[in-house]
């Protein structure tokens, strides 16, 4: 990775599922657009690339991590990744085991990592959502990594697509304001 390229235009790269691809939104509504507006204001020599490709899996991720970080070279990584394995009921350790090796093979990278906590609705059963839910703090101490606790935090019922799974553009905002606080240090 040539240094002079990655000092000239960092880049961030949105590596995640349907949340982060705008899923029944107009792209440029989405929270990753909105990050790019933002920080085209206030850190201009930034690059935003978003990579994130709807119903994607951790599992699906690691196949394609490799790829993505050698075309992009990003400095930091937002990986949004682990609900739709969750919502197809794969075990919560296999979706750790996922996760860890993403965030293991971005940091070997050298960029820095912010891992999007999740949450499940309820009717997945107690046990699983708590195992779930817990999985992203573990993780973050674990490897180290900067960690948006949930990312849909204060999204309301009413801001979210008939499927109730995709907030809708009017969340978008809160959506960024859940990540900025925490993006802003590694800038």
């Amino acid at each position: 990775m040539s240094h002079s390229s990655v000092a000239q235009q960092p880049t961030i790269m949105v590596f995640g599922d349907s949340l982060s691809a705008a899923y029944g939104i107009s792209r440029s509504a989405g929270w990753v657009n909105l990050m790019q507006q933002s920080l085209q204001q206030s850190h201009p020599q930034y690059q935003i690339v978003n990579v994130s490709i709807s119903g994607e899996t951790a599992n699906g991720g690691v196949r394609r991590l490799t790829k993505a970080v050698r075309e992009h070279q990003p400095s930091i990584v937002i990986l949004e990744l682990g609900a739709n394995d969750a919502l197809r009921g794969r075990p919560v350790a296999d979706i750790h085991a996922d996760l860890s090796r993403l965030i293991q093979d971005i940091k070997k990278s050298g960029a820095q990592v912010i891992l999007a906590g999740m949450q499940l609705p309820p009717n997945y059963g107690d046990g699983y959502t708590k195992k779930f839910k817990a999985m992203y703090p573990s993780l973050a101490q674990k490897f180290k990594v900067t960690l948006v606790p949930f990312l849909l935090d204060g999204i309301t019922p009413e801001q979210f697509q008939a499927d109730n799974l995709h907030p809708t553009a009017a969340a978008q905002a809160q959506i960024l304001q859940n990540i900025l606080p925490h993006l802003q240090p590694l800038l």
